[in-house]
């Protein structure tokens, strides 16, 4: 199946999953959700990905989603995509923007790879925002 918008469709994915208090998310894979996932896992809100095969020749990335205390307190508690196909949003270095005054995260699309808001910060430089993490 073929979407329009994957990175989208990654973070609707474990949306939903978390939504669902699912153990795990299978999403199909490509390099720049490999480096959403990353992220995700440095920053502490999830546990891991693992890389998996579906059978049909194809990988996918099979996430392990964190909780708290018997799954009632979500570690992961809202994902936002920011810049999307048809509107794209970009911010210099001055202008990159701070989720819930710096308690979360913003996802940066850099000339250096795909970082984390604060990484940008301290590169200086800008670049397209993802999403945004809480």
């Amino acid at each position: 199946m073929t979407t329009n918008d994957p990175i989208a469709d990654m973070l609707t994915r474990i949306r939903n999953a978390n939504t669902a208090k699912h153990d795990t998310v299978e999403i199909p894979v490509s390099k720049i959700k490999v480096a959403i996932a990353d992220i995700l896992v440095n920053e502490g809100y999830i546990k891991k990905y693992d890389l998996v095969d579906d059978g049909n020749g194809f990988q996918n990335i099979k996430v392990s989603l964190k909780y708290g205390d018997n799954k009632r307190e979500k570690v992961l508690t809202g994902l936002k995509r920011i810049s999307k196909p048809g509107l794209r949003v970009y911010a210099g270095k001055d202008e990159l923007p701070r989720v819930l005054g710096g308690l979360g995260i913003a996802i940066i699309s850099t000339n250096n790879g795909v970082v984390t808001d604060k990484k940008a910060r301290e590169l200086g430089v800008g670049g397209e925002v993802l999403a945004f993490i809480w």
